[in-house]
């Protein structure tokens, strides 16, 4: 593949340099008609999030990760809806390090089984 030839800048005529006359001619954005500045209003580009995600670091198994993946496209907001899903329903507990975490309770028939 061929490189593409290049165009000085010196030879666009259609945005050339602008002189001390044209600086000295030139109005504040201020005086144009509020339609046409209307067009330019400061967009800051996508609207805050209420909720930001926050990126991390995370180890995984790789069998975890290529399960994961092989559910195609969008997998790692998956991860995220899962987790989320499971802190809802108290599935998960945190502990604090060096903390011990509290015994889990057992329903009636789980006791059974054991005895």
């Amino acid at each position: 593949m061929s490189a593409k030839k290049r165009t000085p800048p010196a030879t666009h005529d259609d945005n050339p340099e602008w002189t001390a006359a044209d600086f000295a001619a030139s109005r504040p954005a201020e005086e144009l008609p509020p339609d046409i500045l209307a067009q330019f209003k400061n967009k800051p580009g996508r609207p805050r999030v209420e909720n930001p995600k926050i990126p991390v670091k995370l180890r995984l198994d790789g069998d975890v990760v290529t399960a994961l993946r092989a559910t195609g496209p969008g997998w790692q907001t998956r991860i995220n809806d899962m987790l989320k899903s499971r802190i809802k329903r108290g599935k998960v507990e945190f502990v604090a390090l060096g903390e011990k975490p509290k015994p889990r309770a057992t329903s009636g028939a789980a006791k059974r089984k054991r005895a």
